[in-house]
């Protein structure tokens, strides 16, 4: 056992060998924590009238504190079940999840502020809220102010026409999904449906204003839209209205995932010189498309068993009746269409998803590549010798 001045040395010993190994290290002269590079998406806070909001801000993977570059910059609102106060929630639904989904898409700062629980977007304190956040943002992060673009979903889509309305000259692009000037929780602004839309359309101009809406939304009627579009239209406003069909409320995973609303944003800016003329679209966007009629021998050909990349079973498709379907290794069944010979889809599920078809010189069948917005999969037909459970009766 060691001594008391033993120890001591020891101890000593040890204590000036690390000093020396640091010493030997670069030092971090003037380091700060925010002067510490970070991207993604952050958590932030603003204090306003004596209360803090927590909310969250999104840096592209590139961005740069130091390189002085002036990034365009998105406010997103939020729908009605997001609300809260811990600053994250209304970064999993929308405009944040398809940045997540395909981030290189979207080169843009977002700022995503988050209403507390029983309030509305278009309260005047929290669009006050909103804006303070924004400002906030545009300043610590040098954005480009001429590239200032607002978005919002439902309740959110809500706050968008106010702000659009309480200050039409900060924004290059509108973009709502979802959203309209008649509140679910203030019915009596459908008294003023004769009159409000034009409001909103006069005090617009010229913004371009893009809008999605899916046709069977029971929650948002679709008649909102369709009447701010009549009133952009008629006023001379820029416009574009896009309706999916046989989509209900939750039209923001399309309109959000179109790889033309990022472009479509940053091809406009905020220059006097350059006003956008008047523009007016409406396009139906059919949920799926029309399916092919194929024979049995056609769906047939299609039947088989397909491995993965690594040989085992991914899916096994099978015709029952006149109808092709697809059994997945858990059991799951689901129908399958034809779009053309080389391209199958999925009519009672994702709009998105898309089976490839791979075919040897011959026609035949070898393999199918399965694809949606955020991956690919590979499936090659498996011989019928080689088959590792029996198909479907």
């Amino acid at each position: 056992m060691l001594g008391p001045q033993k120890a001591l040395a020891l101890c000593l010993l040890a204590a000036s060998s690390l000093a020396a190994r640091a010493s030997s290290l670069p030092a971090l002269h003037g380091t700060r924590a925010r002067d510490i590079q970070e991207t993604g998406f952050l958590n932030r806070t603003l204090e306003l009238h004596g209360i803090t909001y927590h909310f969250q801000v999104y840096l592209p993977e590139d961005f740069r504190r130091d390189d002085h570059r002036q990034w365009p910059i998105i406010l997103f609102l939020h729908g009605r079940g997001e609300r809260g106060a811990e600053g994250m929630w209304q970064t999993q639904v929308g405009l944040p999840s398809a940045v997540r989904d395909h981030p290189e898409r979207w080169p843009f700062i977002i700022v995503m502020p988050q209403c507390p629980q029983m309030h509305y977007w278009t309260e005047p304190d929290m669009l006050t809220m909103a804006m303070a956040a924004l400002d906030q943002e545009t300043i610590e992060f040098h954005a480009d102010t001429s590239r200032t673009y607002l978005t919002g979903l439902s309740l959110g889509g809500y706050g968008t026409w106010e702000l659009a309305r309480t200050y039409p000259k900060r924004w290059a692009a509108i973009a709502v999904a979802a959203g309209g000037i008649f509140w679910s929780y203030a019915p009596e602004r459908w008294h003023e449906a004769t009159t409000l839309p034009a409001e909103y359309a006069k005090a617009v101009g010229r913004t371009p204003v893009w809008l999605f809406h899916g046709s069977d939304d029971p929650i948002v009627p679709l008649r909102e839209d369709e009447l701010m579009f009549a009133a952009l239209k008629a006023s001379g406003g820029h416009v574009r209205y896009w309706v999916y069909q046989d989509m209900k409320h939750d039209c923001w995973f399309r309109a959000y995932n179109e790889p033309d609303l990022p472009r479509w944003l940053l091809s406009h800016r905020i220059d006097p010189r350059q006003e956008p003329g008047p523009f007016a679209e409406r396009v139906v966007i059919a949920l799926h498309p029309q399916a092919l009629h194929l024979t049995a021998a056609q769906l047939d050909s299609f039947s088989g068993d397909y491995a993965d990349e690594h040989g085992a079973l991914a899916v096994t498709l099978f015709r029952q009746g006149d109808q092709l379907y697809e059994k997945s290794i858990h059991g799951g069944i689901a129908e399958l269409a034809a779009e053309s010979l080389s391209t199958l889809f999925y009519p009672n599920g994702s709009s998105i998803s898309r089976i490839a078809v791979e075919r040897d010189p011959q026609g035949h069948v070898t393999g199918l590549a399965f694809r949606d917005d955020r991956h690919e999969e590979h499936w090659e037909r498996m011989r019928p010798d080689a088959r590792i459970h029996s198909q479907p009766e």
